[in-house]
């Protein structure tokens, strides 16, 4: 019992609050919707030969293109990220740009230098490192617990 309460500690000083998440992009999908109820309230008051106008506006509005990322943008100087080249994850500190090719270094490694070019790079899993409350509030609750049990146990 003693040697798992042990490992379970360990465990939890070992676990960060620290996630790679991937951004989210902007949702226009819920533009869409509110001006398809706008254009369905105008259809209701309007002429057949016009509602099928109003529809075909539809159709184009919801097989929209989604934007082009910028992985320039994305990777500025001093990020730390998760990026994915030729099917490698990779964890990196964003150094440089030079031209169209990505100069960054592994997180626990500042004297590796690694090159990526820019189409190398998958723009749309690039991963951000950002702190998590709900990791964060695990851990705070869980401490609290371990913290009361060992309390209680001292005290029986």
């Amino acid at each position: 019992m003693q040697k798992n309460l042990y490992f379970i500690i360990i465990l939890f000083s070992l676990t960060s609050c620290y996630t790679y998440q991937v951004k989210k992009q902007a949702d226009t999908s819920t533009d869409n919707k509110k001006e398809a109820k706008k254009n369905a309230t105008l259809a209701n008051n309007t002429s057949p030969q016009i509602k099928t106008s109003t529809a075909e506006s539809q159709n184009m509005n919801a097989q929209q293109i989604p934007v082009p990322i910028n992985v320039q943008d994305k990777l500025s100087p001093g990020k730390n990220v998760k990026i994915n080249v030729d099917r490698r994850s990779y964890k990196v500190i964003v150094d440089r740009w030079e031209s169209d090719s990505l100069v960054a270094h592994p997180v626990h490694n500042p004297k590796k230098i690694l090159k990526f070019h820019k189409n190398q790079i998958d723009a749309e899993r690039i991963a951000e490192k950002r702190f998590s409350q709900p990791i964060a509030d695990i851990i705070t609750v869980t401490a609290y617990a371990a913290i009361g049990a060992g309390i209680w146990f001292l005290l029986k």
